[in-house]
């Protein structure tokens, strides 16, 4: 069954055929194109195209589809040219020619349009979901280790001391900003289309924002045109997406390293590694890599409808098929990869251990010296001098901070003074660090306490 027809003395070819048919990706959308096409009924009948008899013979049709469409081989053998003429072929093998007016007023453009604002309206409340179970178990995490002190890092080069807690709600502050671009990309999806036509508006007098109300949208789109070529909500939301692989796949950097012999920081789960098929001592971080690798798929889910739009001409262009499969596969890989992520963070466990030790032969309080010398009136350029020349002689001698005592600092420059030893500890210099954002005890505590009001507050939006 098509769509179109009548103008054409001949049918398409079987090559056209095949290769412009859309059903064996588009059929995700078969739910949102049901729920649409009951509401269009309704705008139907409200005109008088259709009697309340037959639009109630049209809704229950489309319920019995829906319905079927639960089985698995419902699509088995279906040749349709894409999920709206099946939807079409399956509603006239249900009312016969009745189902001829399910069409009127409405074109295609419009009908993809408000099946995929469908469609991403509920796959953004999933990532919104799964976005705020990994930010909570971020912070569990945080909250086994609250006092552990390992090394930051700038260059892979270990720099300051920080707080485990601190190191964690770095991430959850990536999380959380994921999770306002996905709320404000929902916004973007969340307009009516139906009643803009082809491109010039419909013939009929639809209550646009009556149907808006029905299908739980907040508003209606403004331009006919542009609904007919729009495709940017659906680059917001690849966007999105890609923004949150892309800190997926930093964090699960970080963790293959900080699993690894050579950091032995974190421990993974039995659940979430893989052994080798040859080397029996192995467990490798495989679902952290799966990450990291998948980042890049969706990544060229962005890329790819980018290109395609860039150059089409007002208004809709069959080239804009093509934004279906980058936008199932990457809410399916985004979706399934915070999933992972908050399974790897709940089988995680740190060894406080482990990166105290980096961090106390590390000289990551050189920087707490140096400040400490400038706020006893040392110029800091003097300052950071005398600590570097510090650091220099202890690398030479095989010296480590704790290797120094008050009086024996006060005797390699008279700038320090034996109480500066104090410093020497990782966890005190920390100390000087307490302003809002820092990673001082105090600040780091308040900082979870706030995250949990945050994540909160998430949580009441999904509601």
């Amino acid at each position: 069954m098509k769509l179109w027809g009548g103008r054409f003395e001949t049918g398409p070819s079987e090559i056209f055929e095949q290769f412009s048919g859309s059903l064996r990706f588009d059929r995700e959308l078969i739910f949102a194109d049901i729920e649409g096409s009951q509401a269009f009924a309704r705008a139907l009948a409200k005109q008088g195209i259709l009697t309340d008899v037959e639009c109630r013979r049209l809704l229950e049709a489309f319920t019995e589809i829906g319905e079927e469409a639960q089985n698995p081989g419902f699509f088995e053998g279906a040749d349709d040219e894409d999920v709206h003429t099946f939807v079409i072929r399956k509603l006239h093998e249900k009312t016969g020619a009745l189902s001829g007016k399910i069409h009127t007023g409405r074109s295609r453009n419009e009908q993809v349009s408000l099946d995929i604002r469908l469609y991403l309206r509920a796959a953004s409340k999933t990532l919104l979901e799964k976005l705020a179970e990994l930010m909570d178990e971020l912070l569990e995490l945080a909250g086994k280790y609250p006092g552990a002190v390992v090394p930051g890092y700038t260059h892979l080069r270990r720099a300051q001391a920080v707080l485990w807690p601190h190191y964690l709600l770095a991430y959850f502050e990536m999380l959380s900003r994921d999770f306002e671009r996905v709320e404000q990309t929902r916004a973007r999806i969340n307009v009516m289309p139906l009643g803009s036509g082809a491109l010039a508006g419909s013939g009929f007098s639809f209550d646009r924002k009556g149907i808006a109300r029905e299908l739980g949208f907040a508003s209606i789109t403004n331009n006919s045109m542009d609904v007919s070529g729009d495709r940017d909500f659906a680059l917001d939301f690849l966007y999105c997406c890609s923004m949150i692989m892309l800190h997926l796949s930093r964090l699960s950097e970080d963790w293959i390293l900080y699993s690894s012999e050579e950091f032995r920081w974190i421990t993974l789960g039995d659940d979430v590694t893989s052994g080798s098929s040859l080397m029996p001592q192995k467990k490798n971080p495989d679902s952290l890599e799966l990450i990291r690798g998948k980042s890049g798929r969706v990544f060229g889910g962005l890329t790819s409808l980018f290109i395609t739009m860039k150059g089409l001409p007002m208004t809709y262009n069959r080239d804009m098929q093509e934004d279906k499969e980058p936008l199932f596969d990457a809410f399916r890989q985004t979706s399934e990869a915070l999933a992972m992520a908050r399974a790897v963070a709940r089988s995680t466990s740190l060894d406080p251990a482990s990166p105290a030790a980096a961090a106390e032969e590390g000289w990551v309080i050189a920087t707490d010296l140096a400040e400490e010398l400038a706020r006893s009136g040392v110029p800091f350029h003097r300052a950071h001098q005398i600590t570097g020349e510090l650091v220099l002689e202890s690398l030479k001698n095989g010296k480590k901070p704790s290797d120094w005592t008050g009086e024996a600092l006060a005797a390699f420059a008279p700038e320090f003074k034996p109480e500066m030893a104090r410093l020497l500890s990782p966890l005190e210099g920390m100390k000087t660090r307490e302003l809002p954002g820092g990673t001082g005890p105090t600040a780091v505590a308040g900082a979870l306490k706030e995250a949990r009001r945050r994540l909160a507050a998430f949580c009441e939006h999904l509601n």
